[in-house]
């Protein structure tokens, strides 16, 4: 079966009414426009370091020293001094600045040298996970 013209627009021309009857709603005021875009919201902030400190070979000359560092540590606004003594036989500290904690938490490595115990020191570098 083939189409004329005249049918075809025929079809066409209803189809239109049809579709205008069904786009026009029966009164009501429902319609509110959608809003202006914007940008878009920030994301939610990732989580922060789970831990920090150093151990092994971490530690220069390690021998069962053990560094942690909390978590909440890493916004201080004053120096932070740590015990890394472990299992070692003997005391050694580390100082963090608040400029060096804040590069932890940003997520880089850093070395701060312990005090001296036993004749000996130790270069520590800290990183956090």
């Amino acid at each position: 079966m083939t189409m004329t013209r005249k049918g075809f627009l025929g079809a066409a021309a209803g189809s239109t009414v049809l579709l205008f009857l069904q786009a026009c709603g029966g009164g009501g005021s429902d319609y509110s426009p959608a809003p202006a875009p914007g940008p878009a919201p920030a994301p939610p902030p990732g989580p922060g370091p789970q831990s920090c400190g150093s151990s092994g070979g971490q530690i220069a000359g390690n021998h069962g020293h053990v560094l942690a560092i909390a978590t909440a540590d890493l916004d201080s606004t004053t120096d932070k001094t740590y015990n890394i003594t472990g299992t070692a036989s003997h005391a050694h500290s580390v100082t963090f600045t608040p400029a060096q904690l804040q590069l932890l938490k940003a997520g880089q490595a850093v070395s701060v040298t312990s005090t001296l115990g036993a004749q000996h020191d130790h270069v520590v570098t800290a990183s956090c996970s």
